[in-house]
């Protein structure tokens, strides 16, 4: 879908990588500028899944060379991702100013945590710290205990690489029209926040409390998950009533004059220790079977591995183990596109001579 469009990324962390990852996957010619000497963090992998798709060459960009390279690679690109803090590519001489100079179109993507202005903008931080902050954690982990969401999902990830894969696009579709770049600001707490607008439109009848555990998604009985009897997980979520008398039917509860009273709060912590022990009865196959196919809106809770073996994946194929790397395929589909087959994740400088030569035939 983004076949013709040219990204250069400046190797980092989470975010940016992950966004170049998303926009290489749409058919993007994304180029990654690798540090020379090895990965920007420790333990991470020489040959990492998030480059999959992309061409790497490797730079120092504080040698003049190299810095020429990057410049004579921007003025063909629709846009350049970069996710430092504040301030070090304006050091480095890559600055908005400098590289919209070389190519106005160009279209500028910076990722950070807190935002390139504000009190924030200079400090570390990593993903809970700006979804903590951001008011996107509050809701996480059951009443009582400290908030905890599943590490980058809703930060690094859906407040970050999203918004500026979104940023990006937009940019670029502006600049083919205007043929004038402009700077995309995406910052991991504006993210995260604007994510939860969704949520907040439940306060505005009143369905969203501040104290957790007392709203219509977080504190009923029938939107959580229980542990099985095997140690399992299983999630259940059953919002509208007739599929909450459906799953009162498979569970042989409609007759409970308790259980019919699916909104009033009072009752829910009472419910769910009932429940609970309900679930505690069977494995979390044995529930799968019960509520499988049916509109109670019940399902188990699988880690990714079972999730690749899971008939689910069999029939979308999403999950995929390439050489023993376990990866999702792309999302969206689109329905001109073939099969999904895992591309090459190149190795670092892999494309170093034939990125030069590309760079001399146009001179």
């Amino acid at each position: 879908m983004l076949k013709g469009v040219r990204i250069i990324e400046i190797e980092g962390l989470g975010p940016g990588p992950f966004a170049g990852m998303l926009l290489a996957d749409l058919g993007a010619d994304v180029i990654v500028a690798h540090r020379k000497g090895g990965s920007s963090a420790p333990g991470m992998p020489e040959q990492s899944l998030i480059d999959r798709g992309k061409r790497s060459i490797t730079v120092d960009l504080k040698d003049p060379d190299d810095l020429d390279l990057i410049k004579a690679l921007i003025s063909s690109a629709d846009g350049l991702i970069e996710g430092f803090r504040p301030g070090v590519m304006e050091k480095l001489g890559l600055g908005p100013q400098i590289c919209q100079g070389i190519n106005p179109a160009l279209v500028y993507g910076r990722v950070t945590g807190w935002g390139q202005n504000g009190p924030q903008s200079h400090a570390a931080g990593h993903d809970l710290n700006y979804i903590a902050m951001s008011g996107a954690a509050w809701f996480a982990s059951e009443p009582g205990q400290p908030p905890f969401t599943p590490p980058t999902l809703v930060g690094d990830i859906g407040g970050g690489s999203m918004y500026l894969t979104v940023g990006m696009l937009a940019g670029i579709l502006a600049a083919r029209t205007t043929g004038q770049g402009t700077v995309v600001d995406a910052a991991v707490y504006d993210g995260s926040a604007h994510m939860m607008n969704l949520l907040l439109t439940m306060r505005q009848p009143g369905l969203l409390a501040m104290d957790r555990g007392q709203s219509l998604l977080d504190g009923p009985h029938w939107s959580r998950c229980y542990r099985t009897s095997d140690d399992g997980y299983i999630s259940v979520q059953c919002l509208e009533p007739k599929f909450y008398a459906l799953f009162l039917d498979l569970l042989n509860l409609s007759g409970d004059p308790e259980f019919q009273r699916q909104f009033d709060r009072a009752l829910w912590p009472v419910l769910t220790k009932r429940l609970a022990a309900v679930f505690q009865g069977k494995t979390r196959e044995a529930w799968t079977a019960i509520f499988q196919g049916t509109d109670a809106c019940v399902a188990p809770v699988l880690n990714p591995e079972e999730a690749l073996h899971d008939p689910l994946n069999a029939a979308r194929a999403t999950w995929h183990d390439v050489g023993g790397v376990l990866q999702a395929a792309p999302a969206p589909r689109f329905s001109d596109q073939p099969p999904w087959t895992p591309p090459k994740t190149p190795v670092r400088g892999e494309h170093n001579d034939e990125i030069r030569k590309e760079l001399g035939a146009r001179r």
